[in-house]
């Protein structure tokens, strides 16, 4: 008489399914094919089978013994799919007792850090920001500037040029898109063709700012800056600089002198002293380099500032009639202000960095301080 084992393999496969973990899968393994298991049992009565039946029971008896093996497996395999990492302690060999590492945050580059803080200060004394391309025109860099063809800044071993573009090409090539795009001179308009260079300070964009923003305005213009410099500690082939020029019908050195004065203060320290030497640059008239006092020393002369008492910041002045007549703006009825700050002297100075190629080396030991 064949042997039916229809209701043992379906009994098998409903209690091997509602199993919810592998401590209850491993309980109804053993329950079917332990040694003691219901397979075991009915093994154990073959023997007492006539030879002719013995055979088809035990080829029954397999094909349950298969059906339950194959139940298990699948069980299994959907709780290990579906199981928690974090008390899987055998699957990933996790052991949630250790404790636990805190992932890697990213931050800005030191560089990015300051040029946020020094836009941010002037953009809370009424400066906007503006952008200017990083390749430029030689009119806009230079003649536009006041600064005439024989001066040694334009000589090739001064500024990276690139190419002589035709007239055509130059907007398309140093526009910043709709919202800063050049706007041509009558010098460009005229000219067949036009040297480009790679803008050796942001100067430049007071052209592009006073014709794109009429006055009265004031804006603040960050950005990088190429000179072919030997790279040692204290120069780069590329560095960052901001600019800020700010235009009215009665603005006066005085205004310059307090919105320095108060951007200091807020960068470094309410103790801060200011220090003006008059100078010249061909943009601005009058001129003036700008000082604070170092405050490693308190300005009694330290090694970091040379034993004066003093670090220049950057460079200011009133902007010279040439200039605002180069952007579009009368100085006759108009008056200006500007001044110009490297980034990275800045920070050297905040952060106590004696060599600027830290800030291009990509060291993770040093970025990680900031």
């Amino acid at each position: 008489m064949p042997f039916d084992h229809a209701p043992i393999a379906a009994e098998a496969k409903d209690h091997i399914n509602s199993c919810q973990d592998k401590v209850a899968l491993d309980a109804a393994r053993v329950k079917y094919l332990g040694r003691k298991g219901i397979i075991a049992e009915l093994f154990s009565k073959l023997s007492a089978l006539p030879q002719e039946e013995r055979k088809v029971f035990g080829a029954s008896l397999n094909v349950l013994k298969q059906a339950i093996e194959e139940s298990l497996r699948q069980k299994e395999e959907a709780l290990s799919a579906s199981r928690d990492p974090l008390t899987s302690h055998g699957a990933l060999d996790l052991d949630i007792t250790l404790p636990g590492k805190k992932p890697m945050l990213g931050r800005q580059h030191p560089l990015t850090q300051v040029e946020t803080e020094i836009c941010d200060i002037f953009g809370r004394l009424g400066f906007k920001a503006f952008e200017g391309p990083e390749v430029e025109t030689e009119y806009n860099n230079f003649e536009a500037l006041n600064i005439p063809l024989e001066h040694p800044s334009r000589d090739a071993f001064d500024t990276f040029y690139i190419k002589e573009f035709s007239g055509s090409r130059v907007d398309e090539l140093t526009s910043l898109g709709p919202k800063n795009k050049t706007l041509g001179t009558s010098e460009l308009a005229n000219s067949r063709t036009c040297k480009l260079l790679l803008r050796s300070h942001t100067s430049p964009a007071q052209i592009r700012a006073l014709k794109a923003c009429h006055p009265p305005m004031a804006v603040v213009v960050p950005g990088r800056v190429y000179r072919p410099d030997a790279v040692d500690a204290s120069h780069s082939f590329m560095f960052h600089q901001v600019e800020g020029i700010a235009v009215s019908e009665k603005i006066r050195f005085s205004d310059l002198k307090g919105v320095l004065m108060a951007f200091a203060t807020e960068m470094f320290s309410e103790k801060t002293k200011l220090r003006f030497r008059p100078s010249f640059f061909p943009f601005t008239e009058p001129s003036a380099e700008v000082d604070i006092a170092c405050f490693l020393c308190a300005g009694y002369g330290c090694p970091v500032c040379k034993k004066s008492g003093w670090l220049e910041i950057g460079g200011c002045g009133m902007v010279h009639p040439y200039v605002l007549k180069s952007g579009g703006c009368d100085p006759k009825v108009w008056r200006g202000f500007a001044f110009g700050m490297g980034v990275e002297r800045i920070a050297m100075l905040k952060f106590g960095i004696k060599d600027i190629r830290m800030f291009f080396e990509n060291d993770i030991r040093f970025l990680e301080q900031f």
